[in-house]
C-alpha cells in the first residue's frame, strides 16, 4: 500500500468514525430524515460543481450508472437513514462500533454470494467479529438501550456491505466527482419523500446545530465518500476495508470526549473482540 493511500486511508477512518458523534447532535435538534436529505442536496450540489470546474464526464458508463444507484440507495438512504434515525435513542459509539463490522459483513456476503472462498482463519474472524458485535449489544440491552435503535443499526451496516460490493469493481474514469455528487443526489430525494411521509418539522437552531450540519456536510458527507471512493478504486474494497479497523477506537474515542457518552468493560472488551476478527479475515486467504 503507497504511502498516500495509507495516509488517506487513517484520513477516512477518523472523519467516517467522527460523523456518529456529529450526526447525534444533529438529530438532537432536528428531524433526522430532514437533516440528512438536505445534506445530501448541499453535498451533491458541492461536487458537481467541482466536477464542472475539473470539466469532468457527466455521462456514466452503464456499469457506473448501476453502482452509482446501488451506492446511492444502499448507504445514503438505508444506511445513513436507518443510522440517524436510531441516533435518537441509541449512543454515538454504540452505531459506530456496530458500523464497524461492515468489513466482516463484506467478507461474508462476498463468501455466500459471490463465490469468495475464505480460509479457515478467515471463517473464524467472522466468528470473533460477531461475536464481539454481540457481546457489546447484549450488554447494552441489559442496561435498557433501544431494541429498535440496534436493529436499524445491523440493518444499516448490512446495507454499507452491499453499497460496498456493488462499487468494488467501477471505475471513475475520471469522472469521481460527478459520481459522488449523484449518488448523493440520489440519497437526498429518496430521503426527503420519507421526510415528508413520516416527520414533524420541529427544530431547534442554535450554533452547536449549525457547526454540526456545516461540518457533517462538508467532511463525512463530502470528504469522506470522495477518499473512500478512491480507496476502492485504487486499492480494492478489501483493503480500504481495513481501515474499518479502527472506527471502533476512532468511534468510541470521539463520542466519550465530544459528548461524555460513558464506556464501560464490554465495550473496550468488544471493541477489542471486533477489531480482532476483521484482522483474522482480511489477513486469511481469499479467492473467488
Amino acid at each position: 500500500m503507497s504511502p498516500k493511500a495509507l495516509i488517506l486511508g487513517l484520513m477516512f477512518a477518523f472523519i467516517w468514525s467522527s460523523a456518529f458523534t456529529s450526526a447525534r447532535v444533529i438529530v438532537s435538534h432536528a428531524p433526522p430524515l430532514g437533516a440528512l436529505s438536505l445534506r445530501f442536496f448541499l453535498s451533491g450540489i458541492i461536487a458537481l460543481i467541482i466536477a464542472i470546474w475539473l470539466r469532468q464526464n457527466f455521462k456514466l458508463t452503464k456499469n457506473q450508472l448501476h453502482a452509482t444507484i446501488i451506492f446511492g440507495i444502499c448507504q445514503n438512504t438505508i444506511y445513513l437513514g436507518l443510522n440517524f434515525v436510531a441516533m435518537q435513542w441509541i449512543e454515538a459509539s454504540l452505531a459506530a462500533i456496530i458500523a464497524s463490522s461492515m468489513p466482516l459483513l463484506v467478507a461474508l456476503l462476498g463468501w455466500l454470494f459471490l463465490g469468495q472462498r475464505l480460509s479457515i482463519m478467515g471463517v473464524a474472524g467472522l466468528g470473533i467479529g460477531f461475536l464481539g458485535v454481540t457481546l457489546i449489544m447484549g450488554f447494552r440491552l441489559n442496561t435498557g438501550i433501544s431494541e429498535l435503535g440496534l436493529i436499524y443499526c445491523v440493518l444499516g451496516a448490512l446495507a454499507l456491505s452491499i453499497a460496498t460490493l456493488a462499487v468494488r469493481n467501477t471505475n471513475s474514469e475520471g469522472n469521481l466527482m460527478v459520481i459522488v455528487g449523484y449518488q448523493m443526489l440520489i440519497g437526498g430525494a429518496s430521503l426527503s419523500i420519507f421526510s415528508i411521509m413520516l416527520e414533524t418539522y420541529i427544530i431547534v437552531f442554535n450554533w452547536t446545530l449549525l457547526v454540526a450540519f456545516v461540518y457533517t456536510t462538508l467532511v463525512p458527507g463530502l470528504i469522506a465518500t470522495v477518499i473512500w471512493f478512491w480507496l476502492v478504486n485504487e486499492i480494492g474494497a478489501v483493503k480500504a476495508a481495513t481501515f474499518h479497523f479502527l472506527n471502533p477506537f476512532f468511534g468510541v474515542s470521539i463520542a466519550a470526549v465530544m459528548l461524555s457518552e460513558p464506556l464501560g468493560v464490554s465495550d473496550y472488551l468488544g471493541v477489542l473482540i471486533v477489531t480482532i476478527g476483521i484482522l483474522l479475515v482480511q489477513t486469511s486467504k481469499q479467492s473467488s
